[in-house]
């Protein structure tokens, strides 16, 4: 089989080359490396710089190549520029979209996996998130990918369209290959690493009065490895079933604070840490449940524990 993952260049999407290609299949990477890094792009991978959104370019790929899935993980995340700069964030996370499924749609190309987000969700009424909670985003980064959800349902009602979408929090941990890093870094745990590392003066944790076991906000964080597995079960799943929607997380949270407090037992040393207000809008609690990706995909994590995630992590930045 041959793949096109658009935003192979990235963390998540980096990763699932890697996994693709450990199984044998043939893989073509679309970045426009913006936010990418060129030498995340697995060695036997087929690399073009380019626009997920470039039409004449798309089509020259899908012309050239007999893609069986498209996987876009291609997306602006950061929730802050989102509400100052939102023409930007519709333009790339829903607009190209559309570009990439009408070409998609020219070439014969009827299969998407598609990285959504939990943001879709908003502030939630009830956790763990089902798939089926109201989708009431906050943020033109949530708007903008959950517009792009909208869009991929109409075409396949109307285009026969196969499609699976993933939603989830936080991924991260790492694999032989691949660590996290973003540029303007706003991930808890390597904004952490560098607290550690000395490279930040030292890491805020914001509110300390919520109504959770320490008082700290929880969150969900799902182990890279874990994450790709769900997308290349999906693959095959898609075979049998065409319309998917599945949330992935690791069912319970962990806190800020257990986050702080394994990375200074994985490390051995002490995280500086300084305590402020709460941030507007932060919900105490957000875990996304992964009951039917368990049922239907099959799918269990290898990784659940924070101290899995971490270790691997640390072993990268070491390396």
């Amino acid at each position: 089989m041959k793949h096109l993952v658009i935003g192979g260049a990235g963390y998540i999407g980096g990763v699932c080359v890697e996994k693709l290609i450990e199984r044998g299949d043939a893989v073509v990477v679309l970045d426009h490396l913006g936010t990418g890094h060129r030498e995340n792009v697995h060695p036997n991978a087929i690399f073009i710089q380019g626009e997920k959104g470039d039409s004449k370019l798309l089509d020259k790929i899908f012309s050239e190549h007999k893609i069986d899935t498209v996987l876009d993980f291609a997306g602006l995340i950061q929730v802050g520029e989102s509400v100052k700069k939102p023409s930007k964030y519709f333009q790339n996370n829903f607009c190209q979209g559309v570009s990439l499924l009408d070409s998609m749609r020219r070439n014969g190309v009827d299969k998407i996996i598609f990285s959504s987000t939990a943001a879709v969700f908003g502030n939630p009424k009830t956790v763990p998130i089902t798939e089926e909670a109201d989708k009431s985003p906050i943020n033109p980064y949530g708007e903008s990918k959950y517009f792009f959800e909208l869009a991929i349902k109409r075409y396949a009602e109307a285009y026969d369209l196969k499609y699976t979408i993933f939603r989830y929090f936080n991924a991260c941990g790492a694999t032989i290959m691949s660590k996290e890093q973003h540029i303007n870094e706003s991930h808890l745990i390597p904004l952490i690493f560098q607290a550690v590392k000395g490279e930040r003066a030292n890491i805020a944790v914001f509110g300390t009065d919520y109504e959770t076991t320490d008082g700290t906000c929880i969150r969900d964080y799902v182990h890279i490895e874990d994450l790709i597995s769900a997308h290349l079960a999906a693959i095959k799943y898609m075979e049998k079933s065409f319309r998917n929607e599945f949330n992935l997380g690791n069912g319970s949270g962990y806190s800020v604070k257990e986050v702080i407090n394994a990375v200074e037992k994985i490390t051995g040393k002490k995280v500086p840490v300084v305590f402020a207000d709460r941030r507007e809008g932060d919900p105490a609690r957000l875990i996304a449940s992964s009951e039917k990706a368990k049922k239907e995909l099959g799918w269990s994590p290898k990784y659940p524990k924070i101290e899995q995630i971490i270790e691997s992590a640390w072993s990268a930045e070491l390396r």
